[in-house]
């Protein structure tokens, strides 16, 4: 494994770290704690450091699930959670500083950790990145210790522009992947030059890019996939990165020609950590073989132009019209 600094804030994660949304349950199933911690058990031996989980996965104790790891090796594994999702309704409005502090009270209850490594807001609506007095408030919540880093998580390149504005704010996390290529024209360059560190998330498209799905595909009636295609619950851009399944199966079968392997998620994993500014992609896991398979995409050799020019023109030719002008 290879490690890669986390912006300003001076961590050193793995470049292939894990993200829990479906760990223990996969989306549609039960959590399962049992799987849950051979899956996160399987990443840190195989030199995983950096956890990403959230408040909303799993109502809550995929964070308990998580901390349970960190706490045996406090100084060298690192969580990072999420808060801001549990706001009901989810609105601007209900981003208060109070709010937030009590959302920071609960992920400390619920891991059982005397600090969090790192707490980003979840998706926020746009105009609360013009809410001076939120920021103020993370920058307070840090000076108390109970958090040392924040961050945010977005859906559009414009909302990672306004939160690069606050000091507070050292780590963006982004959709990024061979069907989101939209970071790519400013945004990472930006990010990197002001210190900010970048979370790549969604990296395979919600499995799109796996390269084994087909149109055929049944998901289970409490799938993401199968509820939230064209944003019934959240953004749809969270599901399947915002793409048409039809058109983004015509662009998986252009990728699987360049390389030539059906095996497309080591090939989409490592064009992502082609650009120095991404910190970590945090791909997700339904069992502990994914974690190895993703883990290993890393030690491929690095793309020549020829392969990365020929990326960009797929994307160009299936996918931008789709989603460069949206996120």
């Amino acid at each position: 494994m290879k490690y890669r600094r986390l912006g300003r804030t001076g961590l050193e994660i793995s470049e292939i770290s894990l993200g829990t949304w479906q760990v223990g349950g996969g989306w549609g199933g039960s959590f399962d704690r049992k799987v849950a911690d051979e899956i996160i058990q399987t990443a840190l031996e195989h030199g995983v450091n950096f956890l990403d989980t959230a408040d909303v996965y799993d109502d809550q104790q995929s964070e308990g699930a998580v901390a349970d790891f960190v706490r045996k090796d406090r100084d060298k594994v690192y969580i990072a959670t999420k808060i801001g999702r549990r706001l009901n309704p989810h609105t601007a409005d209900a981003y208060t500083p109070e709010a937030l502090e009590e959302f920071v009270n609960d992920a400390l209850k619920n891991t059982g950790l005397d600090y969090l490594d790192l707490v980003q807001l979840h998706c926020p609506p746009t105009p609360v990145y013009d809410f001076q007095e939120v920021f103020q408030k993370l920058e307070e919540i840090k000076q108390s210790g109970k958090v040392r880093h924040f961050g945010v998580s977005v859906e559009k390149v414009e909302e990672a522009e306004m939160a690069a504005t606050y000091e507070v704010v050292e780590s963006v996390q982004i959709i990024f992947n061979m069907f989101r290529q939209k970071s790519a024209d400013s945004l990472l360059k930006m990010l990197h030059s002001r210190g900010i560190g970048v979370i790549a998330r969604v990296p395979l498209a919600s499995g799109l890019l796996s390269g084994k799905m087909t149109a055929d595909r049944e998901f289970d009636k409490n799938d993401h996939r199968h509820f939230n295609r064209n944003g019934e619950l959240f953004d749809k851009g969270e599901t399947f990165s915002g793409v048409p399944l039809d058109l983004g199966l015509k662009a998986v079968n252009e990728l699987k020609t360049l390389f030539g392997d059906e095996e497309l998620y080591k090939y989409a994993l490592k064009w992502i950590l082609s650009f120095e500014a991404v910190s970590t992609v945090i791909p997700g896991a339904s069992r502990p073989e994914q974690v190895i398979s993703n883990i290993k995409s890393a030690s491929l050799p690095g793309f020549n132009e020829d392969q990365m020019k020929s990326v960009k023109k797929i994307y160009d030719e299936y996918i931008k019209a789709e989603v460069h002008h949206l996120w």
